[in-house]
Formats: structure tokens, C-alpha cells, sequence
């Protein structure tokens, strides 16, 4: 099961767990932490996908599950704070190269629930639902119990389209809930300066219908209408071809992809399989043969981590609109 479909779980029964994570007593907390704790605005109360957490303080010890997650945490300059990190699907921006060094890769792709107790951890971040897979042992409610507060990032349990303004909502809830608010408002504010730019240039056109590839043979796994890369096609001056597909990511069969005749292709640019083979196999099929955009070769290339939730998302619109209207953004 790919790790961005979230996981259907009925019941789950977990095994006793000779494992049980540390914390520091309250009373062992610095005053000073207390005071400055406050100052920064704690108590923070917040709901995120159905789990409600009040934090006196901010985390300490935080380890980050996907590569989004730990981005936000690298550009709110929480580095300091990650006692563990895993799965990245991409190199991290060279921007982090130096911070992600400093962190501790606990996992190539998921850690089991004793890695990630073996860290002592007071705060998980997940960027997938995958991150919390309940039959893996490593549920929100399992780790709660162990004394670890959670956040899941929100495209994968948004109910509806996931436009840019829940970008901005899950940094700037990432900040309060560390301490850094003015660092989030920053961030948020240049995005959207960002985004506006782009918007300018792309203001005359029209929009490209657009397939997204992200892998698949007897199906194509595809971009939905749900997620923030929806979004960002939208922004980028196209018309995603699927965006009536209500979920982040899906299946779609041959049949409709052909159908409705995409003019652009964009390829999600991640694992194993490269760019080139994720191209020939899509022009190399008959059936594809009369798609515009394979008439046209018309391509046009994404990292997986540029077309989720995170911080790379206002560049990555500004990269994807020069593919799409190269002519527009370079004038």
C-alpha cells in the first residue's frame, strides 16, 4: 500500500510493548522554560485530524516521519529540537543539507515503534497516514499512551480540496506549537508574495490540461482533486484532468486517461524508477498513442516532495508554471 493512501483500520490490536518513553518531571522543568514558555504564547490548545493536544510548553525531542514534515521543521529553524528523522523520498534543498546532517536517520523508511521510543521522543510528526499505521504499532493513541504527543500533516485527513491557505494553517500551527510564530508569519508572508508573483504572469492565459504520472502499469496512480498538488497545477496555469478524483492520490484506468486528453504530462520525480523509464514506458503504449501530450512529448518533471504539503510548494508552482508556459515566466 503506497504510504500517501491513508490506511483503513477497523480494529487494531496492539501487543504490550516492553518499551515506555521518558520525560522530564515537571517538576525538574527550569523555571526560566516556564516563563518563556508563556511568553510565547502556552498554554496552545490545538485539533489536528480529529486529535485534540494542549501543549504547556513546546516540544523538545521530536522525531519526523517524511520528508515534508521535516522541511517545515528545517525552515522554522527547529533543528535543534529533532532527536530523529526518516523517509525522505528526494535529496532534502540544499538550503537544510547542513541541519539534516545534524539529525539522526533512524529509519530508511518507517521505524518501528522501538525505534522510535529508543529516542525518547516527547513529539512525532508525520507527513503521511501511513506514519501512524496503527497494525504497525505506531497508532497516535499507542504512542499518546506512551507519554509522545503527535501531528499529522493535515493533506491527509483534509475533507475537501487542500488549497494553499492550508499550507499556510499547517506552518503556521507548527509555529505556535514550538514557539517560533514570528518565524511561521514570516514564512508564510513571502509565500504568498511568492505565489502572487506567479499569478501576475500567468493571469492572460490559458489553462493546460494536464495528466499527472506518478507511477503505475495497469492503472495510473494519479494526483486528485483533494491534495495541494491539485492546487498547485491550478496555480501553475493548468487543469488537472483528474481533480474530480476525491482524494489526494488514486487509480485511474488507461481508458480515461485517454479520454480526456491531456495536452501536458507531469512526472512525479521519486524512487527506484527514473524519469526516463516513467517516459518510455508512457510513450512506448499503443493505446496512449493519439494523447496530445504524447503526440507533443510534452512533459514536464516534479520531485514527489515538491507536490505535497510543505514548504517547497510556492517554488514548486513557479518551477511547474515555467514547464507549462515557458513563454509567460521568462518574459
Amino acid at each position: 500500500m503506497s504510504r500517501r493512501t491513508p490506511a483503513l483500520i477497523a480494529a487494531a490490536v496492539l501487543l504490550p510493548l516492553a518499551l515506555t518513553a521518558c520525560s522530564t518531571p515537571k517538576g525538574d522543568e527550569p523555571t526560566g522554560n516556564k516563563a518563556a514558555a508563556k511568553s510565547d504564547g502556552f498554554p496552545y490548545t490545538v485539533t489536528n485530524c480529529g486529535v485534540t493536544t494542549t501543549f504547556k510548553a513546546p516540544p523538545k525531542r521530536v522525531v519526523t516521519m517524511n520528508q515534508h514534515v521535516t522541511e517545515i521543521m528545517l525552515e522554522l529553524g527547529l533543528a535543534k529540537s529533532l532527536v530523529g528523522t526518516a523517509y525522505l523520498d528526494d535529496k532534502v534543498l540544499p538550503k537544510y543539507e547542513k541541519d539534516y546532517a545534524s539529525v539522526p536517520v533512524i529509519a530508511k523508511e518507517y521505524p518501528s515503534y522501538e525505534q522510535v521510543l529508543a529516542t525518547n521522543p516527547d513529539f512525532v510528526y508525520g507527513g503521511y497516514a501511513s506514519a501512524f499505521a496503527a497494525g504497525d504499532g505506531r497508532g497516535r493513541e499507542a504512542l499518546k499512551k506512551s507519554g509522545i504527543e503527535t501531528r499529522l500533516n493535515t493533506e491527509s485527513c483534509a475533507k475537501a480540496d487542500t488549497p494553499m491557505e492550508t499550507l499556510y494553517e499547517e506552518v503556521r500551527e507548527v509555529g505556535r506549537t514550538f514557539g517560533v510564530t514570528d518565524r511561521a508569519e514570516a514564512w508564510i508572508k513571502q509565500a504568498e508574495a511568492d505565489n502572487a508573483a506567479t499569478a501576475e504572469k500567468l493571469k492572460d492565459l490559458k489553462a493546460l490540461p494536464v495528466f499527472v504520472y506518478d507511477s503505475g502499469d495497469k492503472t495510473a496512480f494519479t494526483a486528485g482533486g483533494k491534495g495541494i498538488g491539485n492546487e498547485l497545477i491550478k496555480r501553475a496555469g493548468g487543469t488537472n484532468v483528474f481533480a474530480d478524483l476525491d482524494k489526494s492520490f488514486g487509480d485511474a484506468s488507461w481508458e480515461n486517461v485517454v479520454a480526456r486528453k491531456p495536452e501536458a504530462i507531469v512526472i512525479y520525480d521519486y524512487g527506484s524508477t527514473t524519469v526516463e523509464q516513467k517516459k518510455k514506458r508512457l510513450l512506448g503504449d499503443p493505446a496512449l498513442a493519439d494523447i496530445p501530450a504524447i503526440k507533443n512529448k510534452r512533459f514536464a518533471v516534479m520531485p514527489l516532495s515538491d507536490a505535497v504539503l510543505g514548504v517547497r510548494v510556492p517554488a514548486a508552482v513557479e518551477k511547474l508554471a515555467a514547464q507549462l508556459h515557458p513563454a509567460a515566466t521568462t518574459s
